[in-house]
């Protein structure tokens, strides 16, 4: 198996290609960060290619693909993604049209350009799209992130419905963690009040569920039980609990 990682230099991402190098799957691991992929690379016990690209940008996904296409990845891992925390009147534009272009574009390219590759194989493929759990509400005071995880949990779910129609070799998964400890809050600019999910424990759950062809992959009892109600409540209602949740990330943002 030969696995392209993006987003791999730190958190799930970093932490996926650590649980699938111990499975012996070969790897492309993608960032901005250079430096910390080949630091990555040098611990990792197969053999590692190294793209250093800002997928933020619609001509590096393409380059991407380009790159990797004749490498035999048969697995795709769209890990890429941040956050921009904030009433949506007052959070910058610029940074949120650059988490569209990370979060929303290059999933969607990324995911596109390989499946038509993954079609043309004889064996399994794979394609692990990083959701959130975010992706099954909306966000008041997150609202932009929330909905580009809404757009990769849909899109996810209307292609492994085609997929699975025609009996196809490819699988697609959704991985919708909660809270995990990574940089990401620190980047989006929020303080998270649990401690949430280790990171190792959501990327053996990832994999092993990816491998085994699950549509979602949702780590802790905590997140089953959230999706749950999620199901049974009003899209209105679980916002209104969303803006107080995230209310209270905004207050311990002031008082950190």
């Amino acid at each position: 198996m030969k696995a392209l990682i993006t987003g791999a230099s730190s958190g799930i991402g970093r932490a996926i290609a650590c649980v699938l190098a111990e499975r012996g799957c070969e790897l492309i691991l993608c960032s901005r960060d250079a430096a910390a992929l080949n630091a990555l690379a040098e611990t990792l016990p197969v053999n590692c290619k190294v793209v250093a690209l800002d997928l933020g940008i619609e001509a590096n996904c393409r380059k991407l693909y380009e790159l990797t296409r004749e490498d035999g990845v048969n697995i795709l891992v769209n890990n890429a993604g941040f956050g921009v925390f904030g009433a949506f009147e007052k959070t910058d534009l610029d940074a949120e049209l650059d988490l569209i272009n990370l979060n929303v574009r290059a999933v969607h390219m990324l995911t596109k350009l390989f499946l038509k590759d993954f079609r043309k194989q004889e064996r399994p493929c794979y394609i692990l799209n990083v959701s959130s759990m975010a992706g099954f509400f909306a966000g008041p005071l997150f609202a932009s992130y929330y909905a580009s995880k809404n757009y990769v949990t849909r899109l996810s779910e209307g292609l492994a419905e085609e997929l699975r129609q025609e009996r196809a070799n490819v699988s697609v998964s959704l991985l919708c963690p909660g809270p995990v400890p990574t940089a990401f809050g620190k980047r989006a600019g929020v303080s998270f009040g649990l401690s949430g999910t280790p990171v190792r424990v959501v990327a053996e759950d990832a994999v092993r569920g990816m491998l085994s062809r699950k549509l979602y992959i949702v780590p802790g009892v905590s997140n089953k039980c959230l999706r749950l109600l999620g199901a049974i409540f009003t899209s209105r209602f679980c916002a209104r609990i969303v803006y107080y949740l995230q209310s209270a990330k905004n207050i311990a943002r002031a008082n950190g």
